[in-house]
């Protein structure tokens, strides 16, 4: 008899360990015998993967005057695990896509809403599943409330860009609450460019009709919805109050909350308000399901603002915060999922030019966000047709980043101012919208040339790089607490926490 050596025993199980974790998520949920929760919070964050946070954190950290990180509430939770996020048809998934198998356990092709790949079948969603199984059911989001991420959970469309047949599927579905951003186009879409990608956050142009259909918010208040959208409004709602939608009185591009960093707190909803007040209407003795998405973090990603990103981040976890308030008064009855549907931007916490330097702190300078800036390079061009000045431009630039003031550690290299000025001078004489074929694309994305620079410049001086104006494929952290938790260690893929949950729901 052949004796094996102790290395290769050590090898043997060590694999045999790695595989079981890796396949152990279907066992795992077919023999799962514990309790329901009787609330479940499903948060998840829209383009945020470990980098977004971890970058968060290290800013908290240094803006602390520690050389480390302060921890967000999300990263507190004790359970931890990791999924893939591929499409069907693509490796690199969309928000669509990556929303569906996230809200129906399905995989499906890029830009489809809650049906299967060849967009023929709908998909029961696991927002539709604790609807019928008594759960009372709520759907937050800082972007429109029609948007990839949110209508997964309530909508079957063959495409995304069908936002006026979403905005139906939303008062069809029954749900007790829905609030954040508004609806994108509730008399008609027109003709929608589904290849135009800046439509899908934020930036897109209006879209001309040529016939009119019948007002989705009107149909909606038939079936017995009720709309706010003022300060006031919103904080008179309470418990008992039903088939709420709940818009922010300021809506910005693409019908979406103004991004934190812009926001004033006086008139604005944040997200974690819209939290707390969705706890307060839908709890009740049968329970609730509740989807909370931070949308605007993949916006601020896909325009590599790392400033704005952390903002956003710090929102949501604050979001997270209120639904831990929760937990702690109902340990033995409720569940916290934080998630997130893909990475973007390829953020990473380190950059080539920086070598091992980070300073993450300098990030506190810039007091807008490139949306808003971009607003202004946008204005200036047209107020100084053929007469504009760099300089003014370079003026802009340290007010709002703080890029050239010495007093704050932004002093500018050669290279750097060069760069700025070559970005002006571009976003002063560009008139057509950037394509990706385009020779500046990798350089500037879809974005204003100088509004990009400024960003990346900004990033590269705080240690943060950026590889990409989109989507990323790796694999995003899932952390959880509460019952049924358990279920969401190891390292699966995104369409097993939606039947994970469905597990749970059907031992209720």
């Amino acid at each position: 008899m052949t004796r094996l050596k102790p290395i290769t025993i050590y090898l043997i199980l060590a694999f045999t360990f790695c595989i079981s974790n890796i396949f152990a998520q279907p066992s795992e949920r077919d023999n799962y015998q514990g309790e329901s929760p009787k609330y479940i919070f499903y948060f998840i964050g829209d383009g945020m993967g470990l980098s977004q946070t971890n970058t968060a954190e290290a800013y908290l950290g240094a803006i602390n005057n520690t050389n480390g990180i302060k921890k967000l509430k999300l990263n507190t939770l004790p359970k931890q695990g990791f999924y893939t996020t591929y499409a069907t048809d693509r490796f690199i998934t969309g928000s669509a896509a990556a929303g569906t198998a996230l809200a129906t356990g399905e995989k499906t092709s890029i830009n489809t809403i809650g049906m299967d790949a060849k967009r023929q079948k709908p998909l029961q969603t696991i927002a539709e599943m604790a609807r019928d199984n008594g759960y009372k059911v709520g759907i937050v989001s800082s972007v429109s409330i029609d948007h990839a991420t949110p209508a997964s959970f309530y909508a079957h469309q063959p495409s995304r860009s069908m936002y006026y047949n979403i905005s139906l599927d939303l008062s069809k579905s029954g749900f007790n609450y829905f609030a954040g951003g508004g609806i994108n186009h509730p008399e008609g879409d027109g003709k929608v460019d589904e290849k135009n990608i800046m439509s899908n956050f934020g930036m897109g142009g209006s879209v001309e009709l040529e016939k009119k259909e019948t007002n989705s918010i009107k149909i909606a208040e038939t079936r017995g919805y009720r709309f706010t959208n003022t300060v006031n409004e919103f904080q008179a709602l309470k418990k008992g109050d039903d088939k709420i939608i709940s818009i922010a009185p300021k809506l910005v591009g693409g019908k979406s909350l103004p991004y934190f960093i812009d926001q004033n707190g006086k008139s604005d909803i944040s997200l974690a308000e819209f939290t707390a007040k969705g706890i307060e209407l839908l709890n009740n003795k049968n329970g609730f399901f509740m989807m909370v998405e931070g949308g605007k973090i993949d916006w601020a990603c896909h325009a590599n603002d790392a400033a704005t990103v952390i903002q956003e981040v710090i929102q949501f976890d604050k979001a997270v915060a209120v639904a831990l308030d929760f937990y702690k008064k109902h340990p033995n009855e409720t569940l916290i999922l934080v998630a997130g549907d893909h990475e973007t931007g390829g953020m990473a916490l380190g950059f080539s030019g920086s070598h091992y330097h980070s300073d993450f702190a300098i990030l506190q300078h810039q007091n807008l966000s490139y949306e808003s800036f971009s607003n202004l390079i946008s204005d200036y061009k047209k107020n100084n047709k053929g007469n504009y000045k760099v300089e003014d431009g370079l003026a802009l630039a340290k007010k709002h980043f703080g890029l050239g003031d010495t007093e704050k550690g932004l002093e500018l290299s050669d290279f750097e101012m060069q760069q700025l000025k070559t970005a002006f001078e571009k976003s002063m004489n560009y008139n057509q919208e950037m394509k990706k074929d385009d020779q500046f694309y990798l350089l500037y994305g879809s974005y204003d040339p100088f509004t990009t620079t400024t960003c990346h410049i900004l990033s590269q001086k705080a240690g943060i790089g950026w590889t990409s104006f989109s989507h990323t494929a790796a694999p995003i952290p899932i952390r959880s607490i509460g019952v049924g938790a358990d279920l969401f260690t190891g390292f699966f893929d995104n369409t097993d926490v939606p039947k994970n949950l469905m597990k749970l729901i059907e031992n209720r």
